[in-house]
């Protein structure tokens, strides 16, 4: 049964009764509109535009004023730490839920009784499921599987495929992902993020990668003597790069190779993107 306990996850909470309008304000995508039982994709920035760090948001049922943020766990400590720091006077409260953990359910997969909440960035990843800890933990689901899964759909992940304050949500697809609005108003880091988008500037991509062997995580993507990007996560002839997606074009168009460690790399867009490959 797919379904995999994610252990590098980690669950925040977000409660009182100015939870939705602080989170709204402060955060890329809308919450406002976030219903009951529902999940949104977005990250807290620098207010210079650049990741603190991306995570999922849901939207409990049974608490209506209470969010959970699924995030990563290597950036949730800081994250709960710049929380804090914008709250001012607002009448809201942040705490880390470590009696609680995440799992990720695909292909149909599902616990009776307990609720789901969709994967707001994509259908195919399936949903993300909210568990006591000593549950969730007892699953058998292999966490490598999900990562398969996730690969396989061209789906970037912060810390393997991009770097946290150093990537622009452009430059994680974040804006591809639904991870953005652009009509929401003020947020931390808005006005990068919007100029980027109206002067369509995104020259870095997070896209997939196929090669015969994986090159080793982190390698350099080359074309002669110019670096054009660097390989992420990888699983089975497959991965994700973090590409300069002009220097690749350039490669391109000089019957130049794209090698990483040795190995021939191919570049592809995402089924899921719609920005511009033309001559990559």
């Amino acid at each position: 049964m797919p379904i995999a306990h994610l252990a590098d996850r980690a669950l925040l909470t977000v409660s009182g009764p100015d939870a939705r309008h602080f989170l709204h304000n402060v955060v890329t995508c809308n919450v406002n509109t976030l219903a009951a039982g529902g999940a949104r994709y977005g990250a807290l920035l620098m207010p210079q535009g650049k990741i603190i760090s991306d995570f999922l948001i849901y939207a409990p049922a049974s608490t209506p004023d209470t969010f959970l943020l699924d995030a990563p766990a290597a950036t949730a400590p800081d994250l709960l730490k710049r929380l804090t720091m914008y709250r001012l006077r607002s009448k809201v409260e942040f705490a880390a839920a470590d009696d609680l953990a995440v799992a990720a359910a695909w292909d149909g997969a599902q616990i009776e009784g307990i609720e789901a909440f969709p994967d707001p960035r994509l259908e195919a990843l399936g949903t993300r499921l909210v568990l006591p800890r000593a549950q969730v933990e007892a699953l058998d689901g292999d966490g490598e599987a999900y990562a398969a899964h996730r690969i396989a759909l061209g789906i970037p992940q912060g810390g393997a495929d991009f770097i946290y304050g150093d990537a622009f949500p452009h430059e994680a697809d974040m804006d591809q992902l639904g991870g953005v609005d652009f009509k929401k108003g003020c947020y931390i880091g808005q006005e990068v993020v919007s100029r980027t988008q109206h002067r369509g500037i995104a020259r870095t991509r997070a896209v997939e990668a196929l090669f015969e062997s994986a090159p080793e995580a982190g390698s350099e993507i080359r074309a002669g003597e110019k670096t054009v990007g660097r390989i992420g996560s990888s699983i089975r002839g497959q991965g994700i790069a973090l590409v300069r997606l002009d220097r690749a074009a350039e490669a391109k168009a000089g019957g130049l190779p794209l090698v990483a460690g040795g190995v021939e790399v191919t570049l592809k867009r995402p089924d899921w993107a719609t920005f511009n490959m033309d001559g990559v």
